[in-house]
């Protein structure tokens, strides 16, 4: 049910992505305990914290991998319920820490298989669009070559440009280089850093303290399935107000 509130306020004045009071658990544990945040259009907000502290499964609910048990979540003004839910996951396009892509397909059938299969569009369309997004995550040349041709990093941003095919309004990045082997992590953070120079609209959670600072409009750090402290990158990440925060950065720069 779309939210009164919402329908009060102007939609280009509203979020795109607004979480109320949402509550998630797993059995008798209560991962997520009342989150409330927003994320405006063209926004990045970095979510950061320990293990466990909820912030993957908060990603997850955004585009209803997960259901809530309490709260709700909107998007563009309506529940997120309201949405089916594929509609709902190309519009939220989502990278995981692994890279879910097809192995018996090359990187241009894995891009090009779900709007030909759901959309019924055309092979060449599908095929210049996939071409497009593969060159602009700096694979042009890997159109051809299957996941086990390529490395952890090329493997990922094949993902992303998978993602990218369906158009969406907002990117959810779920610790996406945290399997990658030290050398093959920046070329995936420079296609997420020129994402957001282009104005997508992200969610990543990271351990990346550098691309925390350097692209994030905002840094949320939770713990405990709460949100303990958030703000501008520097403010968060360099002069934390929070104890709890301050001994969580401490401790990873350790």
């Amino acid at each position: 049910m779309r939210s009164r509130a919402s329908e009060q306020i102007p939609a280009s004045l509203r979020p795109l992505v607004e979480v109320r009071g949402v509550k998630k658990r797993f059995g008798s544990n209560e991962v997520l305990k009342g989150i409330d945040m927003t994320i405006a259009g063209g926004e990045v907000v970095v979510i950061v914290g320990p293990s466990g502290s909820g912030k993957s499964t908060l990603l997850r609910c955004l585009n209803r991998l997960e259901g809530i048990d309490g709260g709700e979540i909107l998007f563009e003004g309506r529940s997120v319920s309201d949405y089916r839910e594929h509609d709902l996951r190309q519009r939220i396009g989502m990278v995981f820490q692994q890279f879910n892509l097809f192995p018996h397909l090359s990187a241009l059938d894995n891009l090009t298989i779900a709007p030909r299969k759901i959309h019924r569009t055309a092979r060449a369309v599908c095929e210049a669009r996939a071409h497009e997004l593969l060159a602009r995550v700096g694979l042009a040349a890997k159109a051809g070559s299957y996941p086990s041709q390529l490395s952890g990093g090329q493997q990922q941003r094949v993902a992303i440009a998978r993602a990218l095919m369906m158009e969406p309004r907002v990117m959810l990045f779920d610790e996406a280089t945290s399997a990658l082997d030290p050398e093959l992590i920046g070329e995936v953070l420079a296609v997420m850093r020129q994402l957001a120079d282009d104005g997508m609209t992200m969610a990543v959670v990271t351990h990346e303290m550098q691309f925390a600072r350097e692209v994030g409009n905002r840094v949320v750090f939770m713990d405990g399935g709460q949100i303990v402290e958030q703000g501008r990158p520097d403010a968060v990440l360099l002069n934390p107000v929070e104890p709890r925060t301050r001994q969580f950065l401490k401790r990873i720069s350790q």
